[in-house]
């Protein structure tokens, strides 16, 4: 009984250390599935017209398929979901999401390729109005979040005053700004730098970012190998100025 007891075990670890990698299922398969959302500009943005996506992390994702010689699938994702979709194997790896420990509980990150920090935008015409993070931190104001992206959570942190409303994707949080139904909201500053350009009506409060956070992508947490291929790659494609090439393609400062 030992011996078959012992037999079973080792089986058992012999399977898991043989499963088959992520990175070993992509070549097999020829094609490379990309979770991205197509909601945050300039990382991520669908075109509804054409249902195509583009954006910084779209061309890094068509920059990774065409080094490892395959082709680029992307997979429509929500925020409310896109972690979910790397447990239920829906796709391979996501578009660049922030770096937080609730995420790390079920996913893997890669090496982290670009930082940005935090701001709200309000209506410019409020400006005087909310001046400061501090004035926006009030009973009397609501902060409006959208629904599973990390903004969320900074949100309960540093508006516990305030009143907190989540919208579902793809509404989303600004456009209850614009609309009057709240008053204000926050993103990163890569987001809220191309959003008052494209809504001169909004205006980030000019009192500095908070909470510097870190992008990657997300992959299955325990598949270590393709975590390791895709960060060496970034690693390599930092070194190469790839990505120095790209953020002055998007307009955005340096890592």
């Amino acid at each position: 009984m030992r011996k078959i007891f012992i037999l079973i075990t080792l089986l058992i670890m012999s399977t898991a250390a043989n499963a088959e990698s992520k990175l070993q299922t992509i070549k097999k398969n020829g094609e490379l599935r990309v979770g991205t959302t197509g909601d945050w500009d300039p990382m991520s943005m669908k075109d509804p017209a054409t249902n195509k996506y583009k954006g910084f992390d779209i061309d890094v994702m068509r920059e990774l398929a065409k080094d490892m010689g395959v082709k680029v699938k992307f997979v429509p994702a929500e925020w409310k979901t896109i972690v979910a979709g790397i447990t239920a194997d829906r796709y391979d790896i996501s578009t660049s999401v922030t770096k937080t420990p609730k995420r790390a509980e079920v996913a893997g990150f890669t090496e982290t390729y670009y930082k940005y920090g935090t701001v709200p935008l309000v209506l410019k015409k409020n400006s005087k109005k909310f001046p400061t993070w501090k004035s926006l931190n009030n009973k009397d104001v609501t902060i409006a979040t959208t629904l599973g992206t990390s903004q969320e959570e900074k949100a309960k942190e540093f508006f516990p005053k305030s009143t907190l409303k989540s919208v579902e994707a793809p509404a989303r949080d600004f456009q209850e700004v614009l609309a009057g139904r709240a008053d204000g909201n926050i993103t990163s500053s890569t987001e809220a730098n191309k959003l008052v350009i494209k809504y001169p009506q909004l205006t980030i409060v000019n009192d500095g970012e908070k909470n510097p956070a870190f992008l990657a992508m997300m992959v299955p947490k325990k598949d270590k190998a393709w975590n390791n291929y895709v960060s060496k790659w970034i690693k390599e494609k930092k070194a190469s100025g790839f990505f120095e090439t790209l953020l002055a393609k998007y307009n955005l400062k340096s890592l």
